[in-house]
């Protein structure tokens, strides 16, 4: 059969994940280094696996809510509202996703109609472009700088708005750049959206993992935005449970009305396990004040800026990020392009790193390289990358 007469084309012409490809090489290469998937090398605190674990044998294995369980959503609407002063009610304004990137695909799928376009800074997350595209919208990339320290400005927002523009994705801390952006910045894009009359979906997986003296803050959080606002977070990164897949959307009543009707329909519920472990991460961590995320962000920490001088001292320029766990070094001295830099390496030093490139063409010239990596592993790759750049 000619199966390209049957499939989407726009669908069939989003190039597959380059984060994936350098992943599924090194699963080739037993003595490779991989700084490449964005996953912490923590385990999930044992209270959390613990509490899934006599859920699972007291037998609480049915369906849940579409919404998700309503004390977990209760317990996500109190931490919303006193680490980051956002108000949602549990009951109509909070979702239980499968993971966050749910959340991006119902968000864009709820709010696009055909032809409708969504600003993108660049270089950010893999998924958001080709997210637009299937909710049948038209992603329109917006190039970020180091220069800049990879923050959008208002000037380029203004510069990017069409009369088709929807809506305008927030990605930060960022991934790849490790790019935070702080209150006087949010304040400056929150004048140009109200102007244009759009929508925000901002994704805040990193908000935990922030070392910026001032931390976070969500522009949900900021006069008239919250009613604008889808806000996006998870438990995968700040309390290391990617493998348990559950994050949250929250936004104003009529937008989750859209929303939730997409994900009974496609989704049913996020697993029941991995919401009762989601309740034990945030009840304990309520108790605690997030022991377990503040010991892994100090680690983080340390890591961050053990990779931050080390790309330095091998004279690459390189921004130092103050957000979630990735560095973002420029490569472009050595003469070689993204892609061919991170082949050479994984095949003559056995690191796996991800080109820029995988998260906009703006990221030519840079790599991402994760440190949510075990710091003996950590010394040793970077130790190789030095060779590497110094055969260069």
């Amino acid at each position: 059969m000619e199966y390209s007469r049957y499939w989407n084309p726009d669908i069939a012409a989003v190039p597959k994940s380059g984060i994936r490809k350098f992943f599924d090489i090194v699963q080739t290469m037993p003595g490779a280094i991989s700084l490449g998937v964005g996953e912490p090398d923590f385990v999930t605190p044992y209270h959390i696996r613990n509490a899934a674990i006599d859920s699972l044998l007291d037998g609480e294995t049915q369906y849940t809510s579409n919404w998700g369980k309503l004390s977990l959503r209760t317990e996500i609407a109190h931490y919303l509202q006193t680490r980051y002063g956002l108000g949602y009610d549990p009951a109509r304004e909070v979702l239980v996703t499968v993971g966050a990137s749910e959340g991006i695909d119902l968000a864009m799928r709820a709010l696009l109609r055909p032809g409708d376009e969504v600003l993108v800074p660049e270089p950010s997350y893999v998924s958001y472009r080709p997210s637009v595209i299937f909710g049948g919208g038209v992603p329109v990339p917006i190039k970020t700088e180091a220069a800049r320290n990879f923050v959008l400005t208002p000037e380029e927002l203004e510069a990017a708005v069409t009369p088709r523009t929807k809506a305008v994705i927030l990605p930060y801390p960022n991934n790849p750049t490790g790019a935070v952006i702080g209150r006087e910045a949010l304040q400056k894009l929150r004048d140009v959206i109200l102007r244009h009359d759009l929508i925000v979906v901002t994704d805040e997986i990193y908000s935990e993992l922030t070392y910026a003296p001032d931390g976070h803050v969500s522009i949900a959080s900021l006069p008239e935005m919250w009613e604008r606002t889808v806000y996006l977070n998870g438990f995968s990164k700040a309390f290391a449970m990617t493998g348990w897949r559950v994050g949250y959307v929250c936004a104003p009543a009529p937008l989750m009305d859209v929303m939730v009707k997409i994900h009974q329909y496609t989704i049913m519920c996020a697993s029941t396990q991995g919401q009762v472990a989601a309740e034990e991460a945030l009840r304990q961590g309520r108790e605690d004040d997030y022991a377990d995320v503040a010991e892994m962000r100090q680690s983080y920490d340390h890591r961050r800026r053990l990779m931050f001088n080390a790309f330095c001292n091998m004279g690459l320029d390189c921004f130092e990020p103050l957000g979630a766990f990735y560095v973002f070094p420029s490569i472009q001295s050595t003469g070689l392009s993204s892609e061919v830099f991170c082949e050479r390496l994984l095949k003559e030093k056995e690191v796996a790193c991800v080109p820029g490139t995988a998260f906009g063409a703006c990221g030519e010239g840079h790599i991402r390289c994760c440190y949510a990596t075990a710091l003996d592993k950590l010394d040793m790759a970077l130790s190789r990358i030095a060779d590497f750049v110094g055969s260069l």
